[in-house]
């Protein structure tokens, strides 16, 4: 175990984690389009993206503060949450070991302030036939805490075929000595953090620079079945051909935003 770090008053460290999911679908008509930018809204208003919040700040050790959120015309959802990080008892020690936080169905409440957001963003294509949706989650830290623990849930808690996380450590503390420490806990990869299950399920690569205590990696789902990406009809009835054309521009969609450029 390692040794605690003795700090001169507060910790002053900012841990800030930036999470986006991609869920990526093909609605051919406008009924379609609109059927599936209905569902995004229902499945992802703001009540249930302000429980997500809630279990994910449970996740973190924090209380809530005070709430704001909103459903917009004519689509998406904002969540902002205000929270505090409460005190650890005797014996308790925060949870920053690099290893997989908890899911969805093992939640346990077990900053000072600061605040979780959340914030989507369906859109669709008219010619093209593409739909996504994009959830934007940032979870900001001071104190003990580090967000990582909450990258399981919210990996569990949306359907997602691409996901880019980004971790960064701002500001330093001092130690009772005087030294300034730029960052509080070991770290080598976010990867460490996810369970095996989803290292496996996903294609992921690292862009990390340890000397500015920053982090990133992307991530790709592997498996593609058609059925999960067409909205409004089964796959199996679909012409072969055309079948084949929509497999294949759902894959262009996914490397598109996985790699942040378009292709030919």
């Amino acid at each position: 175990m390692e040794s605690k770090l003795q700090l001169h008053g507060f910790n002053n460290l900012t841990k800030s984690l930036s999470f986006n999911i991609y869920d990526i679908c093909y609605a051919q008509t406008e009924e379609q389009r609109e059927g599936y930018i209905d569902y995004i809204d229902e499945m992802y208003n703001a009540e249930r993206l302000t429980q997500i919040l809630t279990d994910v700040v449970k996740i973190i050790g924090a209380n809530v503060l005070n709430i704001a959120r909103q459903d917009y015309e004519p689509h998406g959802a904002s969540v902002t949450m205000l929270i505090a990080e409460h005190e650890l008892t005797d014996g308790e020690e925060p949870d920053n070991e690099e290893s997989p936080g908890p899911l969805p169905d093992t939640i346990v409440a077990h900053l000072d302030k600061s605040h979780v957001t959340v914030h989507t963003y369906p859109e669709s294509h008219p010619h093209e036939g593409i739909s996504t949706f994009r959830a934007d989650i940032d979870v900001s830290t001071c104190g003990l805490i580090s967000p990582l623990k909450v990258l399981n849930y919210l990996i569990h808690s949306f359907d997602s075929d691409v996901v880019t996380v980004d971790y960064r450590v701002r500001g330093f503390t001092r130690d009772v000595d005087g030294t300034k420490h730029y960052i509080d806990h070991d770290i080598n990869s976010i990867q460490n953090y996810l369970t095996e299950d989803t290292q496996n399920a996903y294609q992921m690569i690292d862009v990390n620079v340890y000397q500015e205590n920053l982090f990133h990696t992307k991530m790709m789902v592997k498996e593609f079945n058609l059925d999960n990406h067409v909205f409004g009809e089964n796959a199996e009835d679909l012409d072969p051909e055309i079948a084949r054309s929509i497999e294949e521009r759902l894959r262009r969609e996914k490397l598109e935003i996985f790699y942040s450029r378009n292709m030919e």
